[in-house]
């Protein structure tokens, strides 16, 4: 009987020798696995947000109210972003909160070092005065205080139809102010019409 424990601890002992090996070979290699990972700052977000309502303020005012299903930030990218890959929905408020613009697009970026929006696809805006505006692409350079496309963009005016700028436009930060770029047929004219709803505006009350 006692030959047998003998034998059998000694089958463990030589089991234990030949196995060790492996078993100290498959947690050194998880290890190094788990050592070797590389965070990719330009893919990884260091952010990321689900369901957001949000105020944002600007030298101590209120100025935009941000509402998105997914909000991810790369700020330790080259060039640092917000993205919002499910769709942005944003308002601009005055001094009084009054909202004066509102957009919203399916996918939204905003290079925040350089000040620099880029809205894509069924973008939508409202300017203070009820124009709306649709098309496929625009950006919103807020260092230059101006929104602008280079592709279709619809403007539907109250009572006063839809204008179609079919090469793109560039507009003001309130969008109250734009104009076609690029129209008719010699490549060399770039304006059919510059709108400025503040100056019509000013020009009804007078009458």
């Amino acid at each position: 009987m006692k030959l047998m424990q003998k034998q059998g601890l000694w089958m463990v002992a030589v089991i234990s020798i030949f196995t060790a090996p492996f078993f100290f070979a498959s947690c050194k290699k998880e290890v190094s696995s788990a050592v070797n990972f590389k965070y990719d700052k330009e893919l990884v977000p260091s952010m990321h947000t689900d369901s957001v309502r949000v105020l944002i303020s600007d030298s101590g005012l209120i100025k935009y109210k941000m509402i998105t299903k997914t909000w991810d930030v790369f700020d330790e990218a080259k060039d640092p972003y917000w993205f919002f890959p499910k769709g942005l929905y944003l308002e601009r408020f005055d001094t009084a909160f009054t909202v004066v613009f509102t957009i919203k697009a399916d996918t939204v970026w905003n290079y925040t070092r350089r000040k620099l929006w880029r809205l894509k696809g069924n973008v939508f805006a409202r300017n203070i005065v009820g124009e709306t505006f649709t098309g496929d692409e625009f950006f919103w350079n807020q260092q230059e205080q101006k929104i602008y496309s280079d592709k279709l963009v619809e403007v539907t005016r109250p009572e006063k139809g839809i204008l179609v700028a079919r090469n793109g436009m560039v507009a003001n930060q309130q969008m109250t102010a734009y104009e076609f770029m690029e129209v008719g047929e010699n490549a060399g004219k770039k304006t059919l019409i510059y709108v400025n709803e503040d100056e019509e505006n000013k020009e009804e009350k007078a009458e």
